[in-house]
């Protein structure tokens, strides 16, 4: 409890100290629109960022540092800047503007994937085809790796939470700048570690956004790290060798599903909520002879560790809970389960952050980790790295509405601890409160935002717009299969999607939303 009162101490006077940095330029009234506004923002004097470039692009194929493949854009305005809110800092960032007449009068920001330090090209792209104002950044580093924080806390926090602060003030400076306005309505929309920055927009920046979206969040940073140390340990031998294979895996989720697919009623190949499956993987065990399509006692074990969580072995409180039945092998891709993230790694995935944001030590093992001391220290020393608060008085006061949503099914960011968090918010918001501006939805069969046998198609910007702009909350949310061939009712969590026994149980309308005990 004094960590967390310590850390939000902290917070509020970083929020203070940002605030004050940007009253000017935010109290400034704007210019009028120039014959090339585009250009002359060149020109914006915003204290502690520096514009580097603001040209017009043309309509057709867009390219740059970091696109893999070409992107197709409507013509647009283009803003690249540099914030530097610490002598440490250095946060490139992008704005990207339609023409006055397709703007929709909106401003959108958007999220990053995992550490890595990349302007997210196709969302603000998307985003900008649609009519808003959009920005996206690179968090304050280039690439993937940890190692840039090693030495740097500063840079840490910019990763962690400051980059998308400092981020949305200046864009939304721009953009009133660019129009000769404020934008009506500021969304922002991430997913994985975009959700991660959407809590952390939530809890510790509530004006910078009316409303966001959050999906699958790894906002449990450093539990988190610990988790998939925990579960690389049980999948490997001592050698580092893996235990099971990618077919190992998918024999393992088929299993599963067959035994729970129909425990909501419908066959349907998904397995609806995996704490209610009664699948357990010794049914697998090979039998005297067999060696094809069973697991051996080890495997088995593995596997079970994996579904346990991680726990401290001093106190035997649970750390990180485990990942869920039918996460393992859900897909023909390794990235398709714990493929990619738990078992082909040669190190346990972001065990970096311990290296070099916890120790500053590149030459820390984490077989040596200590699941009692490590993490106590981790929580002691960088509690910010994370985004838990579950107190989010602030953003409901300025009315904004928040909606998380993550895949029963995902490998990365356990399913169970983002269900935690968002029962957390209600008990600590009050029920009622927490209706206001709160919906939290989760969806059966999904991996890691997205992929799986379920419904994963869904517009959740589209019914947060409605619930900002006219006051519709969203009580249930449309899913569809990718091909069109199936919807379901996503409903706000605890309540699940339960088929009536009338028309087909592959159309969301023939489906209710209940409680199910």
């Amino acid at each position: 409890m004094k960590r967390r009162m310590a850390a939000r101490a902290i917070t509020g006077l970083l929020v203070a100290a940002v605030a004050g940095l940007w009253s000017a330029a935010a109290q400034t009234p704007p210019a009028p629109p120039p014959s090339d506004a585009c250009a002359a923002l060149a020109g914006l004097v915003i204290d502690k960022v520096a514009v580097t470039a603001a040209a017009t692009v043309p309509a057709g194929a867009f390219t740059a540092e970091g696109v893999r493949r070409p992107l197709t854009v409507p013509v647009f305005c283009r803003v690249q800047a540099v914030a530097r809110p610490t002598a440490d800092s250095e946060i490139r960032f992008e704005v990207w503007l339609p023409p006055k007449e397709k703007w929709n009068g909106k401003f959108q920001g958007t999220g990053t994937g995992g550490y890595d330090g990349s302007i997210s090209y196709a969302a603000i792209a998307a985003a900008v085809a649609h009519g808003y104002a959009a920005t996206s950044t690179d968090t304050g580093h280039v690439g993937g790796d940890l190692k840039f924080g090693a030495g740097h806390p500063e840079k840490v926090r910019d990763w962690a939470y400051r980059a998308m602060h400092v981020t949305a003030i200046a864009a939304k400076l721009m953009t009133r700048d660019y129009y000769g306005r404020w934008p009506d309505h500021s969304y922002y929309v991430g997913c994985a570690t975009g959700g991660h920055q959407a809590l952390s927009e939530a809890q510790r920046y509530p004006e910078d956004y009316d409303g966001i979206v959050a999906g699958d969040p790894g906002n449990d940073r450093l539990n988190e790290t610990a988790g998939y140390v925990s579960a690389w340990l049980a999948l490997h031998d001592a050698d580092g060798k893996p235990l099971l294979t990618q077919a190992d895996l998918q024999l393992v989720t088929a299993t599963a599903v067959a035994t729970c697919d129909r425990d909501d009623g419908v066959a349907d190949g998904v397995i609806d909520d995996p704490r209610r499956c009664r699948f357990n993987p010794a049914v697998l065990l090979c039998k005297a002879g067999q060696s094809e399509r069973c697991l051996s006692a080890t495997q088995v074990d593995a596997v079970k560790k994996v579904y346990a969580g991680t726990r401290n072995p001093r106190t035997g409180a649970l750390i990180f809970p485990g990942w869920s039945i039918g996460s393992e092998g859900y897909g023909p891709a390794p990235n398709d389960g714990w493929g990619a993230w738990l078992l082909d790694p040669k190190i346990p995935m972001r065990s970096e952050v311990y290296n070099d944001f916890v120790f500053d030590n590149p030459g820390w093992n984490f077989r040596s980790f200590d699941f009692d001391k490590d993490v106590s220290y981790a929580q002691d020393t960088i509690p910010w790295l994370a985004a838990e608060d579950r107190d989010l008085t602030a953003f409901q006061a300025r009315h904004g509405k928040l909606i998380l949503y993550a895949g029963w099914s995902d490998p990365v960011a356990a399913s169970e601890d983002i269900v935690k968090y968002g029962t957390d918010v209600v008990k600590v918001m009050g029920v009622k409160r927490a209706a206001e501006f709160f919906r939290f939805y989760m969806v059966p069969g999904m991996g890691h935002c997205s992929g799986g046998p379920g419904t994963t198609s869904f517009d959740m910007l589209g019914a947060l717009e409605q619930w900002v702009e006219h006051g519709r909350a969203p009580d249930r949310i449309v899913a569809a299969r990718p091909d069109g061939t199936r919807t379901r009712p996503l409903c706000v969590y605890p309540k699940a999607a339960r088929w009536t026994g009338k028309g087909s149980s592959d159309d969301a309308a023939n489906f209710v939303c209940k409680i199910v005990g």
